[in-house]
């Protein structure tokens, strides 16, 4: 099921429109009817004239609540951008319209509301400057439908210019592995904490053994809920409710991400590659601290520009950011980079968890380049580089089906560039890397205990930081090329080496 959100400047009757599209008023705060402001994200949904049910995110257009549009924005599958016929384009429609090109939304249609109050030739004007505006944005060329939420005007139109851009998208794949990222919580009395979000990657039914990342909250589906309606399953690309039982709602906050239990980690860095915003005022310097919002959630970062010193309008880059707080991603999801005032950059995430990258390294920055572009087994084996992995956690990592992966694993085995074992591929240079630093974590317990004729494994094991059947694997590599050789439950290297006494000894 598709989902289409809003975008535009404050007060420009986004949420009007949605009412009057739907018959649902996605202001459900208080405080928001009271100052007919939106605060925080709406949601409704609605049925096109093909029969196609839609779901519909309604964001805020204050600049303040730039972070809360940007949580309902991620997930869908085309953009609405609002426009006030009476005020044209303003500065939240080009931050929004930028944060879309960020978030790299499929596409986009241009809605002229509040078309009642403007005579015709005055709307034409207003489009004439739009078309500046949307120049160079993934909206150019959008189609324009003009509106008028109070009489009714143009709202047929709009439905079926929404039904014919959502004919052309392709179907949402199921990878798998359905990913929930969690927009709000509450509590229903009776059922206990319930949370909704745009369902992602794969499909849920209830019964199904949940956890909440980053936090590691086991939990279990209780109920699901489609617009209102009890269902047993969903498929990707749905807005949902779903009925949690085994946690409390206290302890579930917006940015937590529902997965299937250990498929995903909680990430504190990751690797990007940056375009910044083509309206940012202030260019990203090298070291800044931001802020980094990927789907729901959001941190506190560093950011560490690797191959520039400054990131300036429209230009591109590699950055390393260090989380403050973790997040629950993936490669491949995109984030967006704020700081106090502005959206400055946004981008693919390419690695997560890696080791800190030198600036300015040209064999780095070709390595990231390859896993950015490069081929499927390329891609693979960059993945490698930090150590054994599953058909299933390849597959996530590359957003593709786990038979897609076989058919790349099978090829890294035949070209010997990676070998199976117990269920995980592990590359030749992992492999290779790993084996120079068993053969100096042995060498130097030697040397610090010269009377002993081997290194324990579990001391050698744990001085390399890795699990027991990867380290298993390197024994036997390297007992196979005889770098080393086993005595019970200890090491020696080079194989034959006895302790040698000295003649104080």
């Amino acid at each position: 099921m598709p989902v289409i959100g809003t975008a535009g400047h404050v007060d420009h009757g986004k949420s009007t429109l949605i009412h009057a599209l739907t018959g649902i008023d996605p202001d459900r705060l208080r405080e928001e009817k009271e100052r007919g402001l939106t605060i925080d994200l709406g949601f409704a949904w609605l049925t096109l004239p093909s029969g196609l049910e839609v779901g519909v995110v309604d964001v805020p257009g204050h600049e303040r609540f730039i972070k809360n549009m940007l949580a309902g924005a991620g997930g869908i599958d085309l953009a609405l951008l609002v426009v006030a016929a009476d005020e044209g384009p303003r500065p939240q429609t080009a931050e929004h319209l930028a944060i879309l090109d960020l978030l790299e939304v499929p596409a986009g249609i241009v809605v002229l509301t509040k078309c009642d109050l403007v005579e015709a030739e005055y709307a034409d004007l207003v489009e004439a400057e739009l078309e500046d505006t949307l120049s160079g944005s993934r909206l150019a060329g959008a189609p324009v439908v003009r509106v008028s939420a109070q009489s009714g005007e143009g709202l047929d139109a709009l439905r079926s210019a929404i039904d014919t851009v959502l004919s052309r998208l392709p179907a949402k794949r199921n990878l798998g592995r359905p990913r929930l990222p969690v927009d709000r919580a509450f509590t229903i009395q009776g059922f206990g904490a319930v949370v909704t979000g745009t369902l992602i990657d794969g499909s849920l039914a209830v019964g199904d053994e949940m956890e909440l990342f980053p936090a590691g909250l086991k939990c279990r589906i209780r109920g699901i809920q489609r617009h209102r309606t009890k269902v047993e399953s969903l498929g990707p690309g749905t807005r949902a409710a779903v009925n949690l039982s085994g946690v409390r709602t206290e302890d579930i906050s917006r940015g937590m991400v529902l997965a299937r239990p250990g498929a995903l980690k909680a990430v504190t860095s990751l690797v990007v590659r940056l375009t910044a915003s083509r309206i940012v005022i202030n260019p990203l310097a090298h070291d800044a601290e931001v802020t980094l919002l990927a789907a729901t959630s959001e941190s506190q970062a560093k950011v560490r520009l690797l191959d520039a010193d400054v990131l300036g309008p429209g230009e591109e880059c590699w950055a390393q950011f260090v989380l403050d707080f973790p997040v629950a991603i993936l490669p491949g999801d995109h984030v967006v980079i704020r700081t106090p005032n502005e959206t400055v950059a946004g981008g693919p995430v390419v690695a997560i968890n890696g080791r800190r990258l030198r600036r300015n390294n040209g064999p780095g920055i070709a390595a990231l380049n390859q896993a950015l572009a490069g081929s499927p087994e390329d891609r693979v084996l960059e993945m490698l580089r930090t150590g054994p992995l599953t058909l299933s956690a390849v597959a996530s990592q590359l957003q593709t089906d786990e038979r897609s992966v076989r058919e790349t694993w099978e090829v890294l085995i035949s070209r010997e560039a990676a070998t199976e074992h117990e269920g995980r591929l592990v590359s030749g240079e992992w492999l290779e890397s790993r084996a120079q630093d068993l053969l100096l974590a042995t060498s130097e317990f030697l040397s610090a205990n010269p009377l002993r004729r081997s290194a324990p494994r579990e001391h050698v094991r744990s001085a390399l930081r890795i699990e027991a059947p990867a380290f298993d694997l390197l024994l036997r590599t390297l007992s196979g090329s005889s770098r080393i050789e086993t005595r019970g439950a200890g090491i020696a290297a080079p194989p034959g080496y006895e302790p040698v006494l000295t003649p104080a000894q």
